[in-house]
């Protein structure tokens, strides 16, 4: 053997690097579950029509309407986020009705293919995916329609795709100005457990989320709330499969709310992890995101001086509290970014999705996170870029921690 192709051997059969500590999750979901969460959900299985599960069950339930803000029923299905937006769609429109649902990101292209494979049309505001709704635009078109074909509004209130959030009140501000019965629906998948959203004061009518972001909970379980206004609509709508009906699911058994067996362990998880948002308080949980998410951008704007990345959300107050959607330059792809980040400093970011596969990154805020947390994300990250030749801009770092040393409390 030849020396060339002895050392072509020991590349080829030596071991992988040894990689020690814990890896930094900050994908925009799934997110970090909490330990706490992770040993609620290690436990054996239960009768899932016993009482001891039927109790925890209806706490669940009971629990998860002041997280929505309402006074209506919660859903709850083991599924996606995507089984969310169909189990919304199947108890609000039939084939051959239509909704708005205006342009965001990859999310709300999902949201409209899923539509009008069942038959809906959709009527949708064109936008660059650089900035939020316009709710004027809402008005206008809600406004042409005479005859009331649209059946409801569909917002993507942050698309997890473009960091983008859309402002709901002005949204649903727009549909009373034109005096249009729509239902109002909100896609709060990415949003949820973030940023506050007042179902009953907002006049929302159907939240759909699920359990793997904001919630902290281990990715299966879809929920949708909705108000009095889409329970009454749902009862004139005859739906195509039981599995989403919400009439189906309000009967007297308990096993109806899951039509069948349910998630034992995730809902075990949730309850879990909404103890743990109810020890915090919910405004405590909204401050530390806003916190946190300031601290990203405030670095990732330091990154963006040197001129070759860019926030893809443009409006400073329309960046999302969840996740930050970071665009590359000509010569840079999205796997070498993860890449570089995943395999040398042991953080996962996101990808890009949609029109900015290969074309940007993302970094995730949400769920369980603090401040070290997102220190040694974004410290890696800036590691990350620097040894792949990606220019960036010098402080980035120093003006997370500086925005983060400031006192939280005031006094203190």
């Amino acid at each position: 053997m030849n020396a060339d192709v002895t050392a072509l051997h020991a590349v080829s059969t030596a071991p992988a690097p040894v990689r020690r500590g814990r890896e930094f999750l900050n994908v925009p979901g799934p997110t970090n579950i909490p330990e706490r969460v992770l040993r609620a959900m290690n436990r054996a299985a239960i009768d899932f029509s016993g009482p001891e599960f039927i109790d925890l069950s209806k706490s669940v339930f009971h629990d998860l309407k002041p997280l929505f803000r309402t006074d209506g029923e919660v859903f709850l299905y083991g599924a996606n986020g995507h089984g969310g937006w169909e189990a919304a769609l199947a108890n609000t429109v039939v084939a051959g009705d239509a909704v708005l649902l205006p342009e965001t990101g990859n999310f709300s292209a999902g949201w409209t293919e899923m539509a009008k494979s069942m038959g809906v049309e959709v009527v949708t505001i064109p936008n660059d995916r650089r900035h939020a709704i316009d709710p004027n635009a809402v008005e206008d078109i809600l406004r042409a329609d005479a005859d009331r074909k649209i059946k409801a509004v569909l917002v993507v209130h942050t698309d997890t795709a473009t960091g983008v959030t859309s402002d709901l009140r002005a949204v649903r501000a727009a549909i009373d100005a034109a005096d249009h019965p729509a239902l109002f629906m909100v896609d709060a998948i990415a949003s949820f457990a973030t940023v506050d959203i007042q179902m009953e004061a907002w006049n929302i009518d159907v939240v759909v989320t699920a359990s793997q972001k904001g919630l902290m909970c281990a990715p299966g379980v879809a929920l949708v709330a909705a108000g009095r206004k889409a329970l009454a609509h749902a009862e004139t709508i005859e739906t195509y499969t039981q599995y989403w009906d919400w009439g189906f699911r309000r009967q007297k058994e308990h096993y109806r709310r899951y039509c069948g067996t349910a998630p034992e362990h995730i809902v075990f998880g949730l309850r879990e992890a909404m103890d743990m948002i109810a020890e915090e308080t919910l405004e405590g949980v909204f401050a530390r995101h806003a916190r946190l998410a300031e601290a990203v951008r405030l670095c990732v704007g330091k990154w963006c001086e040197a001129g070759a990345l860019q926030f893809n959300a443009v409006v400073p107050a329309e960046r999302s509290n969840a996740v930050t959607t970071i665009l590359l330059p000509e010569g840079f792809t999205t796997d070498a970014v993860r890449d570089v980040c995943r395999d040398q400093f042991s953080v996962s970011v996101g990808g890009g999705l949609g029109h900015l596969n290969g074309r940007a990154f993302r970094i995730g805020h949400l769920g369980d996170n603090n401040e070290p947390m997102i220190l040694g994300c974004l410290a890696a990250v800036e590691a990350g870029l620097k040894r792949i030749g990606l220019p960036i801009g010098e402080g980035g770092l120093p003006a997370a921690i500086d925005w983060l040393s400031r006192p939280t409390i005031p006094g203190r």
